[in-house]
């Protein structure tokens, strides 16, 4: 199953090749879109996600913005930073503005419970970062290049929370990958 979920998000993944004919190609979002959304949702919330990722969304999206603020600290601390480390810097704190927006218009919808556990999350991902700031030079460089990302589930949990949308999320067997 793991290399159909594989294979299957590679496809999902490929852009479509531009009109050659000069035609107009339609970026808005349609039944194809939806579908595709589901699809790579339906492949995020299958894979396992790393040891100590909250389960529930809101958490979850807390946790992942404190993962990428704290590798974009990270690479600030470098005195040598590289076009592409400065390129990587300024997509994390894209990213992490997008959690953020997302946690804000989720939280008034929230729990105590939910947001204690969004705390507490975002603590425990600060925390993986906060020796390495300390290092030296070498260390922080390579720590910082060795953050491969987040799960995928991340950008669909963000997603979910933000539109409040409270429908379980799509399953491989919902998408046809079972």
């Amino acid at each position: 199953m793991l290399i159909t979920l594989v294979s299957a998000l590679m496809l999902s993944t490929q852009t479509p090749a531009p009109a050659q004919d000069g035609g107009v190609v339609s970026t808005a979002p349609g039944v194809e879109a939806v579908e595709t959304e589901r699809f790579r949702e339906a492949v995020a919330y299958a894979n396992p996600m790393p040891r100590g990722a909250p389960e529930s969304d809101y958490p979850l999206v807390a946790w992942c913005e404190a993962l990428v603020n704290g590798h974009v600290a990270l690479g600030e601390t470098l005195t040598n930073r590289d076009p592409l480390d400065l390129d990587i810097i300024r997509l994390g704190k894209l990213e992490a503005a997008d959690f953020r927006a997302a946690l804000d218009a989720a939280e008034p919808r929230q729990t105590a419970s939910s947001r204690a556990a969004a705390r507490a999350a975002a603590a425990e991902a600060t925390a993986k970062w906060t020796p390495l700031i300390g290092q030296d030079e070498v260390v922080r460089s390579q720590a910082f290049g060795l953050f491969f990302g987040l799960p995928g589930r991340c950008e669909h949990a963000a997603r979910r929370i933000r539109g409040n949308i409270t429908t379980a999320p799509a399953t491989p067997a919902d998408v046809g990958l079972e």
